[in-house]
């Protein structure tokens, strides 16, 4: 199995996504109030002009969670911003609430932190233009696990040199980005996200995409074989104050 390893932008963005976990409604109200009055504002003053923050659909009640999605151009914008939030008084102040919770109040039950490499594919994330309103749109996070290493490079070589980004793009999945898990609870993997206006348009986007006859000719291909070895689909959809 041959592999060009020229799978990571060198100048391309980093992205941090902030996975929070939560159980009941009174949870999510207290994130999302933080999110929105205190968090993303402070991203916003740092320099970060576009935060995603993503919730699970409401029928997913086995794992409830939302995302925040941080653009950044160097891994060193992660330890600014927590040395500017901690000493952020308008952010400590509009973020209360959250910061000072009791230990029987906790707004989450747990954070998980995954820090992404942009594909040289696609070096930067994009706001894609869709027309419906965004408590209609569907945002699909896929992650592809590996079994080794070299068959991760092996996937994600399929996006980049195999051109698997451009059918994507040709067949209108409006691509937020695509990345390699530099850091997280799973790998070795490669997380993207595409976004559509509605449910059925996604349906039919992908319906469109696995009869395509490139895919055919690509995902038939030797060299791409047994690439992935798990994966796994979240659906959500943005928040109101969401920049994506």
């Amino acid at each position: 199995m041959a592999i060009t390893i020229t799978a990571l932008a060198k100048d391309g963005s980093y992205y941090q996504l902030k996975v929070y976990h939560y159980k009941t409604q009174a949870q999510f109200e207290q994130l999302n109030a933080y999110l929105q009055q205190a968090y993303v504002p402070a991203l916003h003053r740092y320099g970060i002009k576009k935060v995603g923050v993503f919730a699970t659909l409401p029928d997913d009640t086995a794992d409830r969670k939302v995302y925040v999605f941080i653009p950044m151009k160097k891994l060193s914008k992660l330890e600014e911003i927590d040395h500017r939030l901690a000493a952020d008084q308008k952010y400590i102040a509009d973020g209360g609430a959250y910061i000072n919770a009791a230990f029987n109040g906790s707004p989450y039950t747990r954070i998980e932190n995954i820090l992404l490499k942009a594909f040289s594919g696609m070096p930067n994330a994009d706001v894609p233009s869709l027309k419906s309103p965004k408590a209609e749109r569907i945002y699909e996070l896929r992650s592809y696990e590996s079994a080794t290493e070299k068959y991760h490079l092996n996937k994600v070589d399929m996006f980049n040199t195999g051109d698997e980004i451009s059918l994507f793009k040709r067949l209108g999945f409006n691509a937020v980005f695509y990345s390699q898990v530099l850091s997280g609870g799973r790998m070795p993997n490669l997380m993207y996200m595409t976004t559509f206006n509605n449910r059925d348009e996604r349906d039919k986007h992908w319906q469109a995409f696995n009869t395509d006859p490139v895919w055919k000719v690509l995902s038939a291909k030797e060299q791409y074989k047994n690439n992935v070895s798990r994966n796994e689909i979240v659906f959500l959809r943005p928040v109101e104050y969401s920049d994506f």
